[in-house]
């Protein structure tokens, strides 16, 4: 089954996280993901728990291969790139 990397992201310095974006991207295909979300309009509707700045979902085929792509040795440069631009809450999701 599906699963799903979400990550809501307030970026701190939007320079350099575009440098995180181009480099990310490539790692994600490689790893068989899929964005199917990138940053783009939101309409929070309940926000009674959180309130969400900048989502980006990716799609992989189960929950190993998402796990397997967050800590891979090519992605950790890349993430630590996101670590020190921006403040982020990430989660694994099972898909049905």
């Amino acid at each position: 089954m599906p699963a799903y990397v979400i990550v809501d992201t307030k970026i701190n310095n939007p320079k350099v996280y575009e440098e995180y974006k181009a480099l990310a991207r490539p790692l994600v295909e490689k790893h068989g993901g899929i964005y199917r979300a990138r940053g783009g309009d939101m309409d929070v509707v309940e926000s009674d728990l959180w309130s969400p700045t900048r989502i980006v979902m990716i799609e992989f085929s189960d929950m190993v291969a998402a796990r397997k792509f967050l800590d891979s040795e090519d992605y950790a440069p890349v993430k630590a790139i996101r670590h020190a631009n921006a403040n982020c809450t990430a989660i694994i999701i099972d898909g049905i």
